[in-house]
């Protein structure tokens, strides 16, 4: 007696016989329509706009300008000195919060992801009151190495990653739930310390995670305004960056601002085309 499951099947492995689920497709309702598309025009105006009011015929000649480059120059370098430092210390973390459990492990991971909500300029007076010439350990790090962080461009490095790491370490901590532990405590019964089951086989697995956090990071680092202002100024060649730039120019030269925010826009929709498959499919 045949089972009721064996009946042929398609090419397509679906049962001869049964139909096919199909989308369908309903006219929406005007109350969701209406407000959709208010939205939609909300978020796309205002950069419809900004291209529409760009002084296209001297655009090349802003955008050669040697402050523009010296900002663009300072933004990148910045922005990827915070991604390094990111990586270095938000990669362990991000492990320590997946794979260890400890107490107050939600307290830990509270206050990782607390700059994600807490205003840049707050995040900028905290670390006055941690890394300035006077705060808890910058006075230390004063007094016993000479190091001052305020107003340099590392002090603009700190900022940008005081801000921009939690994007990494959620999306690396994401990535590490969803990859089976079980390939590295292998590794682990195999003689393999934790150390290097994680640097030879966990690593490996989540590389695809790691990359897309350090997009998103180093994209948020290029874009911060407010914590690198209060902690490191605004300072032509040394701590002005690309946000910055246009915060000034805004208020002299108007086309000058067109087109530095011109450049972190096409930088932002880099990132966005290089994330789509991970972030911005819906299926």
């Amino acid at each position: 007696m045949s089972h009721p499951t064996d009946r042929p099947r398609a090419t397509d492995g679906t049962l001869r016989g049964r139909p096919r689920r199909r989308r369908v497709r309903r006219g929406v309702p005007l109350p969701l329509l209406i407000p959709a598309l208010t939205g939609l025009a909300f978020l796309t105006v205002p950069l419809v706009a900004l291209l529409v009011r760009t002084p296209w015929h001297s655009l090349p000649g802003q955008l050669t300008s040697p402050d523009v480059w010296q900002a663009l120059r300072l933004s990148l370098l910045c922005a990827t000195g915070a991604t390094a430092v990111s990586l270095v210390v938000g990669v362990p973390l991000a492990w320590l919060l997946a794979r260890v459990d400890f107490p107050g492990r939600g307290l830990v991971r509270a206050l990782v992801t607390l700059p994600l909500v807490l205003p840049p300029v707050v995040g900028g007076v905290a670390l006055l009151m941690a890394l300035g010439r006077n705060g808890i350990v910058g006075q230390w790090l004063d007094s016993w190495f000479g190091v001052t962080l305020p107003f340099t461009t590392a002090g603009v490095v700190i900022a940008e990653a005081f801000v921009a790491m939690p994007f990494l370490v959620i999306s690396v901590e994401g990535t590490l739930r969803a990859a089976d532990p079980r390939y590295e405590e292998a590794a682990t019964t195999l003689g393999a310390s934790r150390f290097t089951a994680f640097r030879r086989v966990t690593l490996p697995l989540i590389a695809p995670g790691v990359a897309a956090g350090a997009v998103l990071a180093w994209a948020r680092a290029l874009g911060e305004f407010g914590a690198t202002i209060t902690f490191a100024g605004n300072f032509p060649g040394r701590t002005q960056t690309m946000p910055l730039a246009v915060y000034l120019a805004l208020q002299s030269d108007p086309e000058a601002a067109i087109a530095l925010s011109l450049v972190l826009l096409a930088v932002s929709i880099a990132v966005l085309a290089g994330l789509r498959d991970r972030w911005m499919r819906a299926g």
